[in-house]
Protein backbone atom coordinates (compact mmCIF):
# COMPACT_ATOMS: atom_id res chain seq x y z
CA UNK A 1 0.00 0.00 0.00
CA UNK A 2 1.37 3.41 -0.89
CA UNK A 3 1.15 6.52 1.24
CA UNK A 4 -1.49 8.01 -1.10
CA UNK A 5 -3.81 5.07 -0.42
CA UNK A 6 -3.71 5.48 3.33
CA UNK A 7 -5.70 7.91 5.41
CA UNK A 8 -4.12 11.35 5.30
CA UNK A 9 -1.99 12.24 8.28
CA UNK A 10 -3.88 14.79 10.31
CA UNK A 11 -3.15 16.38 13.62
CA UNK A 12 -5.52 15.79 16.50
CA UNK A 13 -6.63 19.41 16.14
CA UNK A 14 -7.24 19.15 12.38
CA UNK A 15 -10.94 18.50 12.00
CA UNK A 16 -12.20 16.78 8.85
CA UNK A 17 -15.64 16.65 7.29
CA UNK A 18 -17.17 14.50 4.58
CA UNK A 19 -19.88 15.06 2.01
CA UNK A 20 -21.37 13.14 -0.91
CA UNK A 21 -22.17 14.45 -4.37
CA UNK A 22 -25.49 12.67 -4.96
CA UNK A 23 -25.37 13.57 -8.67
CA UNK A 24 -22.49 11.09 -8.98
CA UNK A 25 -23.67 8.49 -6.47
CA UNK A 26 -24.28 5.07 -8.02
CA UNK A 27 -26.10 3.70 -4.98
CA UNK A 28 -23.76 0.74 -4.52
CA UNK A 29 -23.72 1.22 -0.75
CA UNK A 30 -20.01 0.50 -0.33
CA UNK A 31 -19.70 3.58 1.88
CA UNK A 32 -22.48 2.37 4.20
CA UNK A 33 -20.72 -1.00 4.46
CA UNK A 34 -17.39 0.59 5.43
CA UNK A 35 -18.75 3.30 7.74
CA UNK A 36 -22.43 2.84 8.63
CA UNK A 37 -22.02 5.39 11.41
CA UNK A 38 -21.31 8.07 8.77
CA UNK A 39 -23.14 6.96 5.59
CA UNK A 40 -26.58 5.57 4.85
CA UNK A 41 -28.60 4.76 1.73
CA UNK A 42 -31.96 6.50 1.58
CA UNK A 43 -35.19 5.28 0.00
CA UNK A 44 -34.13 7.01 -3.26
CA UNK A 45 -31.22 4.55 -3.50
CA UNK A 46 -28.54 7.21 -2.99
CA UNK A 47 -26.02 7.55 -0.18
CA UNK A 48 -26.05 10.44 2.27
CA UNK A 49 -23.97 11.44 5.27
CA UNK A 50 -25.43 11.31 8.75
CA UNK A 51 -25.12 13.80 11.59
CA UNK A 52 -23.51 12.90 14.90
CA UNK A 53 -27.10 12.36 16.11
CA UNK A 54 -27.65 9.70 13.39
CA UNK A 55 -29.91 12.02 11.35
CA UNK A 56 -29.77 11.59 7.55
CA UNK A 57 -28.58 14.86 5.99
CA UNK A 58 -30.34 15.15 2.64
CA UNK A 59 -29.53 18.75 1.68
CA UNK A 60 -27.20 19.03 -1.30
CA UNK A 61 -23.62 19.45 -0.11
CA UNK A 62 -24.45 18.60 3.52
CA UNK A 63 -21.34 17.78 5.50
CA UNK A 64 -20.72 15.84 8.68
CA UNK A 65 -17.62 15.65 10.88
CA UNK A 66 -15.37 12.63 10.42
CA UNK A 67 -14.83 11.01 13.83
CA UNK A 68 -11.13 10.24 14.21
CA UNK A 69 -11.73 6.54 15.05
CA UNK A 70 -13.63 6.21 11.74
CA UNK A 71 -11.19 8.14 9.56
CA UNK A 72 -9.71 5.08 7.86
CA UNK A 73 -13.18 3.65 7.17
CA UNK A 74 -14.32 6.94 5.62
CA UNK A 75 -11.15 7.16 3.49
CA UNK A 76 -11.60 3.55 2.38
CA UNK A 77 -15.18 4.41 1.41
CA UNK A 78 -13.95 7.29 -0.72
CA UNK A 79 -11.27 5.10 -2.32
CA UNK A 80 -13.63 2.26 -3.18
CA UNK A 81 -16.62 4.35 -4.26
CA UNK A 82 -17.41 3.54 -7.93
CA UNK A 83 -19.05 6.94 -8.39
CA UNK A 84 -16.08 8.94 -7.02
CA UNK A 85 -18.61 11.01 -5.12
CA UNK A 86 -17.23 11.02 -1.56
CA UNK A 87 -15.25 14.11 -0.55
CA UNK A 88 -13.18 14.38 2.65
CA UNK A 89 -11.84 17.84 3.42
CA UNK A 90 -10.30 19.87 6.21
CA UNK A 91 -12.81 22.03 8.02
CA UNK A 92 -10.37 24.91 8.52
CA UNK A 93 -9.60 25.67 4.87
CA UNK A 94 -12.02 23.40 2.93
CA UNK A 95 -9.11 21.70 1.14
CA UNK A 96 -10.02 18.19 -0.01
CA UNK A 97 -7.58 15.68 1.46
CA UNK A 98 -9.22 12.58 0.03
CA UNK A 99 -11.67 12.06 -2.80
CA UNK A 100 -11.87 12.91 -6.48
CA UNK A 101 -10.63 16.50 -6.02
CA UNK A 102 -7.74 15.72 -3.66
CA UNK A 103 -4.21 16.49 -4.82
Amino acid sequence: MTVQNEAPATGADEALEVWIDQDLCTGDGICAQYAPEVFELDIDGLAYVKSADDELLQDAGATTPVPLPLLQDVVDSAKECPGDCIHVRRVADKVEVYGPDAD
